[in-house]
């Protein structure tokens, strides 16, 4: 059958046999990208339709009702990042200098006083407080300006803001105490943070809050969740110290989306008042980062989460919220359009309905005049609405700067951040215990080394972990082969052909096959796929010009007798690619969760192939692919080894420092941050779910990466597996080579040589 590769003088055949013309022209890349974005908005779509099934609740009394959100509300506080362990309540504090007393504003019937309070950790909330000047507050409110928009502003301090929207203010007018809690704003991140902070400025230009964002959210955090944090700890105390006085939060825009998670985690906040944002969640892949929020479409649609706050009063009022739009400058690009009347109405229809109790006392009005929409609370409250003075109060503060306020805000969640980043490996040890070397008597019921076969049951439900809750399944039955190729071209000792796989609908796998000319009838060879980095082509790695990284290592494999199968990879085509994380994230899901299943047919194909034994599959990757070889080797078990190139390193450190020359938080790699990852899977974890399969590491002393300490700091822990543990430590190695970030292919060969039982030529 395979004949033809045993003389040069003939040619192969346009088709490889058992597989159809492929027909398909122009960019296979662009298209296989486009395919997936078709499907992910499908996904979309059907996540729409699913969510109201997913929600089982009893509503036939309140009480019951009340139960049955319980584990919805701790869902929802986990992928918000709401984590951490408050304070004991405790009293907010006067910011107060010998300079400038707390007093800061006088208004007519009110005064505004700086204010402090403890919230988690080391992390304060600040903002400003308004107290009736009768010292008889008739309600607590907490009133949330948009992210761009001061506590000042929203109290008329400092202009910026109409008088109609000024509703801290009108609501002191009318009686109520209230606070005004900072929010970190979207202004383009600073180089001062460089001289004053000691955080390292790249050469992405991002957001503040895209910014502070990105190492929250390997750690299991968010912005959304550090900044409901500050909010709860203020409901904290005025439970405490004044129980029989109602609370509510108010809030437009941010403080909008702010309000209705608030109100949706903590039932102590009796009344919510929403406008500028309720029916924006199905947007989220579209806007600013820092509100990306990973599994928040599967069950947290705006209209879920508003139905989370019945019985309690919630007021929904549709008002143009804020005109935002970040470009694509390194940063993630983003926009904030204003939702239309429809789809605000439309997600009210979708989700609230179907959820609440018999009595919801729920207001939604259309309109734009925001201190109207302050009154709902206070006819809530059945109390004497004023009408609103429009008098702006006297400011006590000369020469008033927000920005060293908002500096601090934003240090102290970076210190945190980083406090846990020190921290995880602790949480991670715990989790996986791949190199304790204490031998603590729980370990073996988590990991049981004792024997191979052990060691392979035992890490099969961390597997599936990895699979479920960092990667992200789709949970599709893939489609028959439907194989397509071509020949491309052929050398003296190479034919390459194109190879197209369908995998779901609308997804296929594209690869480049080459197939040495010397294999024999009947013959079965070891197949090596590999794979090529971030931006790159199948192409580049078979020795395309000006791609020296690759050496091309495709074509020194297949020239080497092995079969090699390149295949194109999703991460391509800049911000056409990384919005396809920003849409699977939404789902619980990332690229990942298409390069997986996509690798899943490659590899089940490539078995069915009467040329490959199929027992002998390898994956050697640089770079993104070095990513790949950390995740589908792990998670496909038809690869026998695995090999990542230009990428091995201490992964979590890697996404979350802020202080690192070295770190992802400074580049254009928005897409690269993945969920909680530091208390779950760092490489070394990654490493133990390919193991006891062969795994190697190249690495270039001069690899910009990461530092060679942090590379074997990490990749101790993987030998100390191997070796120490399961006794099979001539089935990992890590070379060292003097060079940059690139293929070396000399250990990596002899490694692939000797666990494929190939014979060198």
């Amino acid at each position: 059958m395979w004949t033809i590769f045993l003389l040069f003088a003939v040619p192969a055949p346009d088709t490889l046999p058992g597989t159809k013309p492929l027909d398909l022209n122009g960019d296979l890349a662009e298209q296989m990208v486009a395919g997936i974005d078709r499907f992910l908005l499908r996904e979309l779509q059907v996540a729409n339709q699913l969510r109201p099934k997913r929600w089982q609740v009893e509503n036939s009394n309140e009480e019951a009702y009340e139960k049955s959100l319980e584990p919805y509300r701790t869902r929802l506080g986990y992928i918000l990042g709401v984590r951490d362990a408050r304070h004991p309540p405790s009293a907010p504090e006067f910011i107060a200098t010998l300079d400038q007393p707390a007093l800061v504003g006088r208004g007519t019937t009110y005064d505004i006083q700086a204010i402090r309070w403890r919230a988690f950790a080391q992390v304060t909330g600040e903002g400003l407080l308004l107290t009736p000047r009768d010292g008889k507050p008739q309600a607590n409110v907490i009133a949330l300006p948009d992210a761009d928009i001061t506590p000042e502003q929203l109290c008329g301090l400092m202009p910026g803001l109409n008088p109609q929207a000024q509703y801290a203010r009108h609501l002191a007018e009318n009686g109520c105490r209230v606070f005004v809690p900072l929010l970190i704003n979207r202004e383009v991140l600073p180089r001062f943070w460089e001289a004053k902070e000691g955080i390292r400025s790249g050469g992405a230009r991002m957001s503040n809050r895209e910014f502070l964002y990105r190492p929250a959210f390997v750690l299991g955090r968010h912005l959304i969740g550090y900044e409901l944090q500050k909010i709860l700890a203020l409901v904290d105390w005025l439970q405490k110290d004044h129980p029989k006085s109602p609370i509510g939060v108010i809030g437009w825009g941010e403080g909008g989306m702010l309000a209705l998670y608030a109100g949706a985690l903590d039932t102590r906040i009796q009344a919510i008042a929403s406008s500028g944002y309720f029916g924006a969640s199905k947007k989220r892949w579209q806007q600013p980062l820092d509100r990306n929020v990973f599994g928040l479409l599967n069950e947290f649609a705006d209209g879920d989460v508003a139905a989370m706050i019945a019985p309690r009063f919630l007021a929904l009022y549709h008002a143009p919220g804020p005109k935002v739009e970040l470009p694509s400058s390194g940063g993630a690009p983003g926009k904030l359009d204003i939702v239309s009347a429809k789809e605000f109405q439309d997600e009210y229809d979708s989700a609230v309905p179907l959820r609440k109790p018999p009595t919801f006392p729920t207001a939604i009005r259309f309109a734009d005049d925001l201190n109207g929409f302050a009154e709902m609370l206070l006819k809530h409250w059945k109390m004497k609405v004023h009408g609103d003075s429009g008098k702006s109060p006297e400011h006590l503060r000369a020469g008033y700067d927000p920005r060293p306020q908002h500096t601090r805000q934003m240090a102290e969640i970076i210190r945190h951040t980083q406090e846990l980043l020190e921290q995880c490996h602790e949480v991670r040890r715990n989790f996986l215990p791949i190199a304790d070397q204490f031998g603590r008597i729980d370990d073996t019921k988590k990991l049981d080394t004792s024997s191979l076969k052990a060691y392979e049951k035992s890490i099969e439900r961390y597997r599936e972990i990895f699979a479920t809750k960092v990667i992200g399944r789709f949970d599709h039955k893939r489609l028959p082969f439907n194989a397509r190729t071509r020949k491309i071209s052929e050398t003296e000792k190479v034919v390459i052909y194109q190879v197209v796989l369908d995998v779901f609908e609308d997804v296929f796998a594209y690869s480049l096959l080459l197939l040495p000319r010397d294999l024999k009838p009947e013959e079965k060879r070891p197949v090596v796929v590999c794979q090529h980095g971030l931006e790159g082509r199948p192409e580049h790695t078979i020795g395309k010009e000006g791609y020296n990284s690759y050496k091309a290592f495709s074509m020194q494999l297949a020239e080497r007798g092995f079969i090699v199968f390149a295949p194109q990879n999703p991460y391509i085509g800049r911000d056409k690619f990384r919005v396809l994380q920003r849409k699977a994230n939404l789902l619980g899901k990332t690229l990942f969760s298409i390069i997986v299943p996509q690798h899943q047919q490659i590899t089940d194909w490539l078995k069915s192939q009467p040329f490959v034994d199929g027992q002998r599959i390898g994956f050697y990757g640089l770079s993104y692919g070095g990513k790949t070889a950390m995740r589908v080797p792990a998670l496909v078990k038809n690869y026998c080894l695995s090999i990542c190139s230009a990428d091995f390193n201490d992964w979590v450190w890697k996404n979350a420092s802020t202080k690192d020359r070295y770190s992802y938080v400074w580049t254009i790699e928005y897409e690269i941050f993945e969920w909680d990852l530091g208390h779950t899977f760092n490489y070394a974890e990654m490493a133990a779910l390919i193991a006891p399969r062969p795994f190697m590491v190249e690495r270039g002393h001069f690899d910009g990466v990461a530092p060679d300490e942090r590379v074997a700091y990490e990749y101790a822990k993987v030998r100390h597996l191997y070796q120490a543990k399961l006794k099979i430590g001539d089935r990992t190695q890590m070379e060292f080579f003097d060079g940059p970030h690139t293929i070396h292919g000399q250990g990596t060969f002899d490694f692939l040589h000797k666990h494929l039982k190939w014979a060198k030529r």
